[in-house]
């Protein structure tokens, strides 16, 4: 599955795989950019990120993980 920058939803479940346990909001923004652009099948370009762009990540994985931990 190849995913892109605004596949914040897609992303979001694969941070939760990748980094089981991680508080998204303890995470900064440079670690959450490298994390995604690790994330296999991810084809976007580092460069096409933003601010805004990650923190929609990092909200999406946040809902995430309050569902997981209540």
């Amino acid at each position: 599955m190849e995913l892109d920058w605004n596949d914040t939803e897609d992303i979001a479940l694969q941070l939760m795989e990748r980094h089981e346990g991680t508080d998204p909001l303890t995470v900064r923004f440079t670690d959450l950019h490298r994390w995604v652009t690790e994330i296999p099948g991810f084809i976007g370009g580092a460069e096409k990120s933003n601010e805004k762009i990650l923190e929609a990540i990092q909200m999406a994985w946040h809902e995430e993980y309050k569902e997981a931990h209540g």
